[in-house]
């Protein structure tokens, strides 16, 4: 008897479900019929794009830090990713400035840094290639000689403001000197007051690097993904489209093999924390570097490193990312421009594949520029050189018969500290 009662239960419970799974049945039918609300019939937040309704905010587990900003976030990545057009990192700390300073004899001080910074910005026909500017904190409230301020000067131009936002590297505690990026604490109160003064995007810098010996620890990628991640969720909760730069130092005579496989670990992490953190890749950008083999170790070519580079962002970078600005990462100003020209011949590149570069937009220019007011035409007609062939570039159009307008070598510098 007990057998038999077993069984017709069975039986019973099976037919439930079967007639449950052969019916078909909506969300809110259920609803109406056991009377309460089922979690996944719960209307999302009206937006314009019906294809933005899943990335965050869909429910209260899922954080939507980029609701307030979303079509600004976007229209900002969207401009900065514009074709032909890169972006000029002037972003040196005062103490890095004075190291570039020292090296052509001029002293390092807040007025010359301002002379220098409006020798940049007001390069006639700058916008022509560059589609925005990262600056330092004191950058951002300086004006020109004449009282305009640098974020309208550029704003002017077409050009998008952007700002440094991390406070500067420290020690992991237990590693071989491997860092962690500081700077969020009181971040969204920072965040609101640069967007405030006209900043529109930011950017975040976490440094790894590798060794044979097993860098980077699964910790210092950890720190690195989280870092950037909880910095590019409050970036856009305070309307700054967030530059995402898990920088992987040159240092090192590791292979290109072992730096494809480190570079990819890396990104996939970081776009791991990124979903979780809820941010909206549509409204980022990517500064990665470009993967190349430690200086000390095997030399690889061009070609090589264009197509490692593209098929490594291709497994792990997903292409509602408008656009991936490179950082040179110690290359010559002429190297930089070759690889990225290169990028741009290999096919099957979802985004913008184009330039934020600092050394090599500025190392000639410095150069030419020796801290004289009478170079100052002939530093930016070289600044102007250096954007038309990056932006060439950006494009897959740089001319590489002809002469690259820079006279630096390399700018690879050990353990690099902004």
């Amino acid at each position: 008897m007990v057998r038999r009662t077993a069984s017709l239960l069975t039986a019973a419970v099976c037919i439930t479900a079967a007639r449950w799974l052969l019916i078909p049945t909506t969300f809110a039918a259920l609803s109406r019929k056991f009377g309460h609300q089922v979690a996944r019939a719960r209307n999302p937040p009206k937006r314009q794009s019906v294809a933005l309704r899943s990335y965050a905010g869909y429910e209260n587990r899922f954080p939507a830090p980029a609701k307030k900003f979303e079509q600004e976030l976007i229209a900002t990545a969207k401009a900065i990713a514009a074709p032909g057009k890169g972006i000029l990192a002037s972003d040196e700390s005062n103490p890095t400035a004075g190291k570039r300073f020292a090296d052509i004899g001029v002293e390092n001080s807040e007025e010359n840094r301002r002379k220098y910074r409006e020798l940049l910005f007001t390069t006639p026909g700058l916008n022509k290639h560059i589609s925005g500017a990262i600056l330092f904190e004191e950058t951002l409230y300086q004006s020109t000689a004449d009282g305009k301020q640098f974020v309208d000067l550029l704003k002017e131009q077409g050009i998008v403001p952007g700002i440094k936002v991390d406070s500067g590297l420290r020690c992991i505690p237990g590693t071989d000197g491997e860092q962690y990026c500081t700077g969020l604490d009181k971040l969204p109160e920072r965040c609101r007051e640069y967007y405030k003064q006209g900043a529109r995007f930011a950017k975040w810098r976490a440094v790894l690097s590798i060794s044979k010996d097993g860098k980077p620890t699964d910790v210092a990628i950890q720190h690195t993904a989280f870092g950037l991640a909880a910095y590019a969720a409050i970036a856009q909760s305070e309307g700054l489209a967030p530059f995402v730069e898990p920088e992987i130092l040159m240092d090192g005579d590791h292979d290109i093999v072992l730096a494809q496989r480190v570079h990819e670990e890396v990104w996939a992490e970081v776009y791991r924390q990124l979903e979780v953190h809820g941010v909206m890749l549509e409204g980022t950008l990517l500064k990665p570097s470009m993967i190349t083999p430690g200086v000390q170790g095997p030399t690889a070519q061009p070609a090589e490193i264009a197509q490692v580079t593209i098929e490594g962002l291709r497994r792990r970078v997903p292409a509602a990312v408008p656009g991936i600005m490179f950082l040179s990462g110690g290359q010559s100003e002429e190297e930089a421009t070759v690889q990225l020209n290169l990028m741009n011949q290999v096919e099957g590149r979802p985004w913008s594949v184009s330039f934020s570069y600092g050394r090599a937009l500025q190392a000639s220019v410095l150069k030419v520029w020796q801290g004289n007011d009478k170079n100052k035409e002939a530093a930016q007609k070289m600044l102007l050189a250096l954007s038309d062939a990056n932006g060439q570039a950006n494009l897959g159009k740089y001319d590489t018969s002809k002469d690259h307008p820079s006279n630096t070598g390399s700018l690879f510098v050990e353990n690099y500290a902004y």
